[in-house]
């Protein structure tokens, strides 16, 4: 699943959930869930295919996170933003693996996340629709809670 659908739905998971710890641990767990449903990927020894796109997934990844945290009323921040980290934090394994060879997990987690993967190549556009939707979503309703008379 590309980033910025975790971003979006990790935002969603710091709403539910506004302390760090939990929503961090909820976050990574959303995470997992996620991947097992049907998704966008192309599979494992296939870098040359996912690296362009996860380039520019990882962009607009980090726009969606700096645009829901700003959304984000003051007393929900911390659970919007560790609610994205969590959810994205098992993706790491890729980046630990492209830049120093190795993912930071144990090696049981790693097979366990990779077991779980629903992937196919055909879903890229619904993916990133997916994302879209997510964070548009998410925004609003981080304004709209912002706005809300407390």
């Amino acid at each position: 699943m590309i980033i910025s659908s975790h971003v979006g739905a990790g935002a969603f998971v710091g709403m539910a959930v506004p302390r760090l710890g939990p929503a961090l641990a909820a976050g990574f767990l959303s995470h997992l869930v996620m991947d097992a449903l049907p998704h966008w990927g192309t599979g494992p020894g296939t870098e040359s295919e996912w690296l362009p796109i996860a380039r520019k997934d990882g962009v607009a990844g980090l726009a969606a996170m700096a645009l829901l945290t700003a959304a984000a009323p003051a007393d929900r921040r911390i659970g919007v933003l560790a609610g994205m980290v969590g959810a994205c934090l098992p993706d790491t394994d890729k980046v630990g693996r492209y830049f120093v060879g190795s993912s930071p997990w144990p090696a049981r987690f790693d097979r366990f996340h990779e077991a779980i993967q629903n992937e196919a190549r055909h879903r890229l556009p619904r993916e990133v629709a997916t994302a879209a939707a997510l964070t548009a979503a998410g925004t609003l309703a981080l304004r709209l809670l912002a706005a809300r008379p407390r």
